[in-house]
């Protein structure tokens, strides 16, 4: 096998790579990608390349492809409001409004009511946890952290059929201070405190709820989108 059919192949499975990829999602295909189309004419080695052929393959030409992982008939998503389990006012609506925003935002799926999805993403809010975390040596409260757990499951309308069934939770922390932004805590868990973070302002349990949510939200949709 010579090298230039070798390149001749490699080109081709990265052309339908990418043209697969751009129809579901052009802004999520990686820049290094785009930059080894251009260069594959400059690899001399032989050995090189079916390496490199090789290794596209195994891990899918090296595309971070989002759209490609959900079945081809689901164009659509509903998120209706989340049925609650815990006393937690207002919490049922903040993490449904949460979903609703960020795949609204993510746009890989069209978000419509019940009667015309695809697809339905149902959960049920089983805890929410308020509670000391963080003590004094003489046993006085400094930290609290709040906790929501959520059993979600993702349906498949045409098919009848549960995609996804899986429980996530999310947490924020907080203190006794009146802001988050000088609580001397590191809120929502991203390694920086205080001035340092531009995103901790505001009533410290707000924030710390809304840093659970948040969570929440983000990996429900990177569940669907990534590892189907």
């Amino acid at each position: 096998m010579n090298e230039l059919f070798i390149e001749r192949l490699m080109i081709t499975a990265l052309n339908e790579k990418l043209n697969g990829n751009m129809k579901n999602n052009p802004k999520r295909i990686k820049n290094s990608t785009l930059q080894m189309m251009r260069r594959i004419h400059t690899i001399s080695n032989v050995n090189t390349i079916i390496l490199l052929f090789i290794y596209f393959l195994l891990a899918g030409c090296g595309f971070y492809s989002l759209a490609g992982s959900i079945p081809s008939h689901i164009k659509s998503i509903a998120i209706p409001l989340l049925d609650n389990q815990t006393a937690e006012y207002g919490i049922t609506e903040d993490i449904t409004d949460n979903l609703l925003e960020k795949f609204t935002e993510e746009n890989i799926l069209r978000v419509v009511d019940e009667e015309n999805a695809d697809s339905i993403l149902r959960g049920i809010i089983k805890k929410v946890e308020d509670a000391p975390s963080t003590f004094t040596k003489e046993e006085a409260v400094t930290e609290y952290r709040y906790t929501v757990v959520l059993d979600v499951e993702w349906y498949d309308v045409k098919n009848d059929e549960v995609l996804m069934k899986s429980q996530y939770s999310g947490w924020g922390a907080y203190g006794l201070s009146g802001d988050s932004g000088t609580d001397g805590i590191d809120n929502d868990n991203d390694g920086l405190i205080d001035e340092e973070d531009d995103d901790e302002i505001g009533d410290p349990r707000s924030f710390a709820v809304k840093v659970a949510v948040s969570k929440i939200g983000e990996d429900i949709l990177n569940k669907i989108l990534s590892n189907w």
